[in-house]
């Protein structure tokens, strides 16, 4: 629905959207494009927050000279923008198979935008790979990182505003004299801090997804700076904040799980090495 949304046409709003696809493509349109982020996401997952925590590891023993020291504001900031940048490395490519998939019978009625051969509402990718090596043959490694940049002004702050409050949250939610919060706790962090980095991050997404669904059927915006003039001249500021529901109610339960399954594989794992050591 948020692909949909933020870069199809005639969509209308979150409920009507839902009707539109169900009504044209059955339950089927809704898990369009899932198979390679389903496929990738353990690894992107691991990478974020093995860089997020490295680097506050690596600050706490630089600027305290103790790597397990409480990582100031400065440091989670640093901390989060690492992640978000380095992330992007992986994110964009599944990213944007994800979309071109989920784009790619969308119909297409603009009479001044050149049309590819391929007829719009055809599909033109058979699966994940198959979309994966068509965009890297026709536009080489450019095509596989469209929509970096865009990708990187939403990531880069959005892990701020997703690490941060969570870290705040969970503190606050600490009772003293307790090490670390409950599992409810982290649980319920998690979700307010995907739930408000999410609905922060919607305007750069929607540019995100506008870039990488250009190019299943036409070529319409020239970079990240065309793209937001474009949509803003065509349909205005609201055009920013389309799928925004969608991202923030999104965001909390699929946040919310991560940093859940994160600190308590955290905790397994560190009771297994106190277990097993001498």
């Amino acid at each position: 629905l948020q692909t949909r949304l933020q870069a199809g046409q005639g969509y209308g709003n979150t409920l009507k959207c839902f009707l539109t696809v169900y009504r044209n493509e059955s339950v089927t349109g809704f898990f369009k494009g899932m198979s390679f982020p389903m496929a990738t996401t353990g690894l992107y997952s691991s990478v974020v927050f093995g860089v997020f925590s490295s680097t506050q590891r690596f600050l706490g023993q630089l600027r305290h000279g103790d790597a397990a020291a409480a990582p100031s504001l400065a440091d989670m900031t640093v901390a989060s923008s690492v992640a978000g940048f380095v992330s992007v490395a992986i994110g964009t490519p599944v990213d944007l198979v994800k979309i071109r998939l989920q784009m790619q019978t969308q119909p297409y009625s603009k009479a001044n935008i050149k049309l590819k051969p391929t007829a719009p509402g055809s599909p033109v990718y058979r699966g994940p790979i198959h979309c994966f090596w068509t965009i890297l043959q026709k536009e080489g490694l450019a095509g596989i990182y469209r929509g970096t940049v865009a990708m990187l002004l939403r990531d880069v702050p959005g892990y701020c505003v997703y690490f941060i409050p969570y870290a705040v949250f969970c503190d606050w939610a600490t009772p003293e004299g307790c090490i670390s919060p409950s599992p409810f706790s982290v649980w319920m962090a998690g979700g307010v801090a995907g739930a408000i980095s999410w609905g922060l991050c919607t305007p750069m997404d929607v540019v995100k997804s506008r870039l990488q669904a250009d190019g299943v059927y036409l070529n319409q915006y020239k970079g990240t700076l065309d793209c937001i003039l474009q949509s803003y001249q065509n349909e205005g500021l609201k055009v920013f904040f389309r799928g925004l529901t969608v991202n923030t109610v999104r965001g909390f339960p699929s946040s919310a799980a991560m940093f859940l399954g994160y600190e308590l594989s955290l905790k397994a794992m560190k009771r297994g090495q106190t277990e097993t050591s001498p």
